[in-house]
């Protein structure tokens, strides 16, 4: 029988910010373009740049933080992100009232909010391992991503309703506020947190903003979870512009049936994260990763034969569904794999490098994908991106846990001070 963990007072505190800044995200989904569509009339070339710009300028102005983040305590870094994305995100709704909301604002916002929640993913990531045991980071990280699924099952609907009633700007509101909740939780908790032993500022080297890659690359296993997990989060959401245009604009679907097809799947999100944990005391943590790392590489070609009426959105739901249950269960337990196996003067460097790779490849792809799908068909382009997604499994680590060798440590003088005290 399994029994509810207890993982402390301080970890309930940091999983209620993640939980109310998540439910505030999914009911400001998609918030951003339908301002810029509906109060600036931005044409569809303006909010795909919107979209892709914020992801990669943003993780472009986050390369240098990650030492920053490393050397500096990381709950009032977490708090100082959550306050600037509230001031950025506050900003619309009063530049609407006033009449001086502006494009360049809407564009300007998206890139600070993508930055500071690199920089805020990297700090809670790096804070989570000091106040949750190593043996305790499945369950962490199982409740972080059953919180994800629900906000992303919730939240739209709830957001269009909104949106409905009281006008384009009151999602963003509601985001911008779950940020400053956000804070304040963030600041209840009362643990002491042991201040890193910082660097001067003056001896830095272009050694430690580019350490968390190096690190990753030097680590057998985590090299290869790194190249698989990147390319597998780009070739998915490179399809989702090519199925949205396939289902609105070619096979007649609703925008209420086009919803409904990606939010009914998200309960696969909830069941995957609650089993994440038993799967992976059952089978181990390396094989948990290699069969659903696999599993979740094959769904998205199905895409491929979406139809019209109801046996298209049938496939759409059944391929969605498969592909979250996989990605519930393998997310959670490759996050507690890649804490537990990163040195503790590193993983707020590690988790930045992540975040900013994936979000650049991820824009990069996109707007890649964008094109091919004009040049070959939205089909062909969502097959390629499937056939692609087929071979990433061949990225995923083979070796087991006790076959593994230790990553390297580095030379002397570019070692790193631990960070944080004990501890996605």
């Amino acid at each position: 029988m399994w029994r509810r963990a207890n993982l402390g007072r301080s970890f309930g505190w940091l999983w209620s910010a993640y939980a109310v800044s998540a439910y505030g995200t999914g009911i400001g989904f998609g918030a951003f373009s339908v301002v810029a569509i509906t109060v600036l009339d931005a044409s569809s070339a303006e909010v795909a740049a919107l979209s892709a710009s914020g992801l990669a300028i943003g993780a472009v102005l986050a390369v240098p933080l990650g030492p920053w983040i490393e050397f500096h305590a990381k709950r009032p870094v977490m708090i100082v992100m959550d306050v600037t994305r509230f001031a950025a995100l506050a900003s619309i709704p009063l530049a609407h009232l006033l009449g001086l909301l502006s494009f360049e604002q809407l564009l300007l916002v998206s890139i600070v909010v993508a930055a500071a929640k690199i920089v805020f993913t990297a700090a809670s990531g790096a804070y989570l391992k000091t106040i949750v045991p190593a043996d305790g980071l499945v369950v962490a990280t199982s409740r972080f991503e059953s919180t994800t699924w629900s906000a992303t099952i919730i939240g739209p609907p709830v957001g269009g309703a909104a949106i409905g009633v009281l006008g384009p700007v009151i999602t963003v509101v509601v985001d911008a506020a779950s940020y400053l909740v956000s804070a304040l939780f963030i600041s209840a908790i009362r643990e002491p947190e042991q201040p890193p032993r910082n660097k001067e500022l003056s001896t830095r080297k272009w050694n430690d903003v580019v350490e968390g890659w190096r690190y990753v690359l030097a680590h057998p296993t985590l090299r290869r979870l790194f190249f698989n997990t990147v390319l597998v989060n780009a070739l998915i959401m490179a399809g989702e512009p090519l199925l949205s245009v396939l289902m609105l604009s070619q096979l007649g679907f609703s925008v209420w049936q086009y919803g409904l097809a990606f939010a009914v799947p998200c309960i696969g999100g909830l069941i995957g994260s609650r089993i994440a944990r038993r799967v992976a005391h059952r089978w181990g943590e390396q094989r948990v990763l290699r069969i659903f790392g696999a599993l979740r590489a094959v769904w998205p070609l199905g895409l491929v034969f979406t139809q019209p009426g109801l046996a298209g959105l049938l496939i759409v739901m059944a391929t969605q569904l498969g592909l979250i249950i996989c990605m519930s269960i393998f997310n959670p337990v490759f996050a507690a794999y890649r804490l537990n196996n990163t040195d503790a003067g590193r993983h707020a460097r590690v988790l930045a490098a992540w975040s900013i790779t994936n979000n650049l490849s991820i824009a990069a792809v996109t707007m890649l994908w964008g094109l091919l799908g004009q040049l070959i068909g939205l089909r062909a382009g969502l097959a390629v991106a499937g056939v692609l997604l087929l071979a990433t499994p061949l990225l995923l680590p083979r070796r087991t846990s006790g076959q593994e060798p230790p990553a390297p440590v580095p030379p002397a003088e570019e070692a790193v001070p631990a960070s944080g005290s004990a501890r996605s």
